[in-house]
């Protein structure tokens, strides 16, 4: 199924024809009707009135990806280029699961979905959470550069210092404990 294009006449001083009033270049949005899908008939104003026909096309919309799937899409970009069908095959044989959202984000464009952050909670201790360590923390080295407990934070703390990601807490071994996901707009 091909999308029906709409076509434009715009002129050098970025005006367009007005196909409804047919009488001359207008201001977008001072026009009655600025496009039309007959291609034939948008020559024939360029031909007596002048200007080029532009085509009207709808941007799709970016997919959100991983990171994860980011680097892979700029590795299947740096290897084949952009548009190219020897991609498409390549992203079916290798992200099987993947392959739709891949090839969609291969044509259409893409954006990094943002990873999900989290306050940790320290078990039995109400109003304590975990803090990542820091160059501000006295701890360092001598807790082996891992979180540790803090009390609940205070507005001189940087709120970053409480926030953890999923790899992290796995990484800290803290999945067993309860967790609350926090926003750009708990700041």
């Amino acid at each position: 199924m091909s999308a029906e294009k709409l076509y434009a006449v715009k002129n050098d001083e970025g005006k367009y024809w007005d196909f409804a009033d047919r009488d001359g270049f207008f201001e977008l949005g001072f026009a009655s009707c600025s496009a039309t899908d007959d291609e034939r008939y948008t020559k024939n104003v360029v031909r007596d009135h002048g200007g080029r026909v532009v085509t009207l096309v709808e941007v799709p919309e970016k997919v959100v990806i991983s990171k994860t799937n980011a680097l892979r899409q700029g590795w299947l970009v740096a290897r084949y280029g952009r548009y190219n069908p020897d991609a498409v095959s390549d992203i079916l044989a290798r992200y099987k699961d993947e392959a739709w959202d891949m090839i969609d984000a291969y044509v259409n464009g893409y954006t990094v979905a943002k990873e999900k952050k989290y306050n940790v909670k320290v078990p039995y201790a109400e109003g304590w959470h975990f803090q990542k360590y820091s160059s501000a923390s006295k701890l360092g080295a001598r807790n082996n550069w891992r979180p540790f407990p803090a009390k609940d934070i205070d507005s001189n703390m940087s709120k970053e210092l409480f926030r953890f990601t999923e790899s992290e807490i796995e990484q800290y071994g803290l999945q067993d404990c309860e967790k609350e996901e926090v926003t750009d707009d708990d700041d």
